[in-house]
């Protein structure tokens, strides 16, 4: 039985997957079972940071599992405390909770802002406002919390407690802050399922000072926007705000399954003993990979990201079959006139692998990918483009 009658037979079928196996990786080349090259510029949507296989990534996890694959969050681990006081002094946040995905991490999030409800308003304050067009996960609560009706069917009934606000329209969210009496802000500073649209810095800002002066709680989703993708370490910098949460996941891990939620001052000591908890959360060969990765992203690759932006940006620019560029540094989505499906599956058979966001074509390739090969990619990619 091949690979594709195989995953056919006993994978649930939850994925319109695309015709091609990929079998090993180096940086950003993947190859597939018929030993063919692919430039990839999508890597595992924001998932392999420094590339496929990052051979200094990879030694620091064999060393961890040669030496300890896992231990309960009942006893200290090393691997976990390093990395959350490297993510605590890089971000000047307090505390971190570990769990194992984006998802969770934004349910982590939640359970922060309602626990902190709770604590000083006897849960009279329990709604948490998100924006329209996000998107926070797959579990039933954060479906809940996501801001797209298409999500929100088959497997009602969801999770109660979230209003949605029309991004950049700050009267929008006072009057959903006043109808409910919300405790909690959550939002992407660049929504990336529903096409990569970044939010305007005016607008974060507003609603972060009306958060500091309502004792609301400003949560921001760093899943995909976090570690490096957006030119600095975590998206928000680039806002001038900062956040009572973060939460963060794909690229932390560079490869394996770690989310964090981040906690600033004024909840760092909200969630005690017994109010949340994880048996993989933290685990030592991912949180040695993740600090791998976080100590590596420097000033110079966070600048490389921002002039690998800036001639992606130049390629596209002025190109007939482009509608329009959005996003941050390596985050970002292309609005054309050719219908995007139709040029990622000509980019794939070129030997390109790039990405779809609702109906935008979507880049988010490695943080360090070679100047020679993002060359050669958007010389494909463009003439595809072109091609409507």
């Amino acid at each position: 039985m091949d690979i594709r009658s195989k995953d056919k037979s006993y994978v649930a079928s939850t994925y319109a997957r695309f015709d091609v196996a990929f079998v090993k990786g180096e940086g950003s080349l993947l190859y597939d079972e018929h030993g063919e090259e692919y430039i990839d510029l999508g890597t595992g949507i924001a998932v392999s940071a420094f590339g496929v296989s990052d051979p200094i990534w990879a030694n620091a996890v064999a060393e961890q599992a040669r030496s300890l694959s896992h231990v309960s969050n009942l006893y200290y681990s090393q691997p976990q405390d390093d990395l959350a006081e490297l993510l605590c002094t890089r971000t000047g946040m307090k505390k971190v909770f570990f769990g194992n995905s984006g998802a969770e991490a934004n349910e982590c999030a939640i359970k922060v802002a309602r626990k902190y409800a709770s604590d000083r308003y006897e849960g009279k304050r329990q709604t948490v406002i998100t924006l329209k067009n996000s998107f926070h996960g797959r579990t039933v609560t954060t479906l809940a919390a996501t801001g797209q009706d298409v999500f929100h069917t088959h497997f009602t009934p969801f999770t109660e407690g979230f209003a949605y606000a029309e991004p950049n329209n700050f009267e929008d969210f006072i009057r959903l802050q006043k109808q409910t009496n919300a405790i909690a802000v959550l939002m992407e500073l660049v929504q990336g399922e529903s096409g990569v649209h970044t939010l305007d810095k005016s607008y974060v800002q507003a609603v972060a000072a009306y958060c500091a002066e309502n004792d609301m709680l400003l949560m921001i989703d760093e899943v995909q926007t976090g570690n490096g993708r957006t030119g600095t370490l975590y998206a928000y910098e680039q806002f001038g705000i900062q956040p009572d949460v973060v939460t963060t996941a794909k690229g932390l891990g560079g490869g394996l399954p770690i989310g964090a939620c981040l906690m600033g001052e004024r909840v760092a000591d909200v969630l005690g003993i017994g109010s949340h908890g994880s048996t993989f959360g933290g685990n030592p060969i991912c949180a040695a990979g993740a600090y791998n990765i976080i100590s590596r992203i420097n000033g110079e690759v966070l600048e490389g990201v921002k002039q690998r932006e800036a001639y992606i940006r130049m390629r596209l620019m002025g190109e007939d079959g482009v509608l329009g560029v959005d996003g941050m540094g390596l985050m970002l989505g292309i609005s054309c006139k050719r219908p995007n499906k139709e040029i990622v599956q000509a980019c794939l058979k070129r030997g390109v692998v790039c990405l779809t966001a609702k109906n935008n074509v979507r880049l988010l390739p490695a943080l360090n990918i070679p100047m020679r090969l993002l060359e050669r990619a958007m010389d494909i990619l463009v003439e595809e483009i072109n091609s409507y």
